[in-house]
């Protein structure tokens, strides 16, 4: 892509649906799919506190944790509260101010970005349904073993069914009316469908479990890897990317 055209406006925008929902702490907010189905976002839940799955999961996380998709902040929140090394990343900029409000670091930055820590992160969070970002799997997952350290852990949460999906989605208040931006690439993970795509991209399934009626996977990255920048993936779409913070935005001290 040439570096004259700008980014396209990202659907986690200021004055979208999702960032009323956090300003407000409650939804109903939704994903709409192509064909009209509406996927719930539970806002009420991520802008609340970490809960005993949560807190369950987080107890799992090896060194340094890297939360993509942070959303609101609980998580960040609480590892930092633990005297965790973590470090959020978030499209949205509601997301990130929030995370911030809660005590945590975080940056306005997508996976895809480059990202302080690259190789070398111990732990990858994609929590919350984080695992469909993009639209493809195996680019998510190629992008974060790059970010982990060699042998680090990831760990997804996956849908609570079996499914495998890709569709264009768009955020969407109570309405359904009411819309942020251009629909965007997004995937549906379950467990099986996750454990097929990780083993074909080189990871080994550490565990999976199922809690409080969600269910999660962890991922071991393989034992050598570069932790050079790897370039964009074609699944970096413009509801990704965003502008670099500045050079004093907030990072791990590593």
């Amino acid at each position: 892509m040439s570096t004259t055209v700008p980014p396209a406006p990202s659907p986690w925008a200021v004055s979208d649906p999702y960032a009323a929902a956090l300003r407000a702490g409650r939804g109903p907010l939704f994903l709409r799919r192509g064909d009209g189905r509406l996927l719930p976002l539970e806002v009420e839940r991520w802008c609340g506190r970490a809960d005993a799955v949560d807190r369950a999961v987080l107890d799992r996380c090896e060194g340094a944790v890297l939360d993509v998709g942070c959303g609101p902040g609980r998580l960040v929140a609480e590892l930092a509260a633990r005297g965790r090394t973590v470090l959020g990343i978030d499209v949205s900029e509601a997301a990130v101010a929030h995370t911030v409000r809660l005590g945590g670091q975080a940056l306005r930055r997508s996976v895809f970005d480059p990202l302080p820590g690259t190789g070398r992160w111990g732990t990858v969070l994609l929590m919350d349904g984080n695992v469909g970002i993009g639209g493809e799997p195996r680019a998510l997952l190629d992008r974060a073993a790059a970010l982990l350290a060699p042998g680090g852990l990831l760990v997804a949460e996956t849908a609570p069914v079996d499914v495998d999906e890709r569709a264009q989605v768009q955020l969407v208040d109570a309405t359904g009316t009411r819309a942020a931006g251009r629909p965007f690439p997004w995937a549906r993970l379950g467990t099986p469908a996750l454990l097929g795509h990780a083993a074909r991209a080189g990871w080994r399934a550490a565990d999976q479990w199922t809690a409080g009626g969600r269910r999660f996977v962890a991922l071991r990255s393989r034992s050598a890897s570069s932790s050079a920048e790897t370039p964009k993936s074609t699944a970096v779409i413009s509801s990704q990317r965003t502008r670099k913070p500045s050079a004093d935005s907030p990072a791990p001290n590593r």
